[in-house]
């Protein structure tokens, strides 16, 4: 490991100021979560050191981790206390895309219409300043937005990315990001007896099924009585699991037989991917290239005391961690690419659209 490297810090600045040193770090990014979040501490050295330092909640900042920056938001929680002893300040913060999963959706209209779901987000995050790019070139443009007034923005979002088959979660620079599973694979592995300080595997079963059926009613159950025959099945096998487990869904929503076939081969594969869940505890913030750990990029990992020969997963979540008691380590959360697939939804149809889709 580069020398350099070893002496990475956390770095936050607020109005031009930059304040290091801090002593207990923790930086949590992933794909499936947003905002990503930070809370780090400093305990004085010497009477009187911290006394001067006062970091309002509210107040824009940036936090890197060496020279590569990890968070753009604000602080939402500033903490001093002291004992007889002691005299320290926590800090907690959050990053930009904090005020759309906290705040009302709000469009002029209340609805938009032909769209994608770029353009949706993009509407709903400019009041709060946020800006939104995708790295997905097939979104579909959804007929019409409606804009539900106790939805937040991100839930509004979340839904129409869900629909296009893209994931939603910040960026670095504060940005949003909507972007499918991620094909890059990081030059850095995960390897026992080389950077793995602790690590686990949970293998699962009790969540897997042998087929996995989505029923839904045909045109005939809008009216007051139906049989069995109106209940339309869409079915998708998990050939690994080795004795008869049954499994029906109802599709939510008013889902097509498209999308109840895809739910299905989704909820199998998901499933499947989610039965191997692996959380790695590494020696630094880094690969071996010198890059950090990143979500949404495909690691390999080699554990063989846990049964586990070189294999790649994908990185969902990584949490950038300094204390006294364990020194430098980054937690790393990887499940296979097919975990992370958004799943497939039907929004509400408008009402002259009932008649063209197959699945009513």
């Amino acid at each position: 490991m580069n020398a350099a490297l070893l002496q990475d810090d956390l770095t936050l600045t607020l109005d031009g100021q930059a304040i290091s040193g801090w002593t207990d770090i923790r930086v949590t990014r992933g794909i499936e979560r947003c905002p990503s979040d930070f809370s780090i501490g400093l305990t004085e050295r010497y009477p009187g050191e911290l006394d001067t330092i006062m970091i309002p909640p509210f107040s824009p900042c940036t936090v890197k981790l060496g020279n590569d920056l990890v968070m753009t938001g604000y602080i939402d929680r500033f903490i001093p206390s002291y004992s007889a002893d002691q005299h320290s300040i926590q800090v907690i913060g959050r990053s930009k895309c904090a005020d759309l999963v906290d705040c009302s959706a709000v469009c002029p209209t209340m609805q938009i219409n032909n769209a994608t779901v770029l353009k949706i987000a993009q509407i709903l995050a400019e009041r709060y300043g946020i800006t939104v790019r995708s790295t997905a070139d097939d979104l579909t443009v959804i007929p019409q937005c409606n804009i539900n007034i106790t939805e937040s923005a991100y839930e509004t979002i979340e839904l129409y990315a869900r629909y296009s088959g893209v994931l939603v979660y910040d960026q670095p620079d504060g940005s949003l990001l909507l972007a499918k599973v991620s094909t890059e694979r990081s030059n850095g592995a995960l390897k026992e007896g080389e950077n793995v300080q602790a690590a686990s595997v949970e293998y699962c079963g009790d969540q897997r099924y042998s087929t996995y059926e989505i029923a839904l009613n045909s045109a005939s159950q809008f009216s007051d009585m139906g049989s069995e025959e109106d209940f339309i099945i869409m079915a998708a096998p998990d050939i690994n699991v080795p004795r008869y487990r049954n499994r029906i869904m109802v599709a939510t929503g008013q889902a097509g037989l498209a999308v109840a076939q895809k739910r299905a081969a989704w909820e199998s594969a998901r499933r499947a991917g989610r039965s191997k869940i692996v959380r790695v505890k590494t020696d630094s913030w880094r690969a071996a290239d010198g890059r950090l750990w990143e979500p949404n990029t495909i690691v390999s990992v080699s554990l063989p005391k846990l049964k586990l020969e070189s294999a790649y997963f994908t990185i969902g979540e990584v949490t950038y961690a300094r204390d006294s008691q364990n020194g430098t380590t980054a937690s790393v959360t990887l499940m296979g690419s097919a975990s992370y697939q958004p799943e497939p939804v039907q929004l509400m149809p408008l009402a002259l659209e009932f008649s063209n889709d197959p699945g009513f």
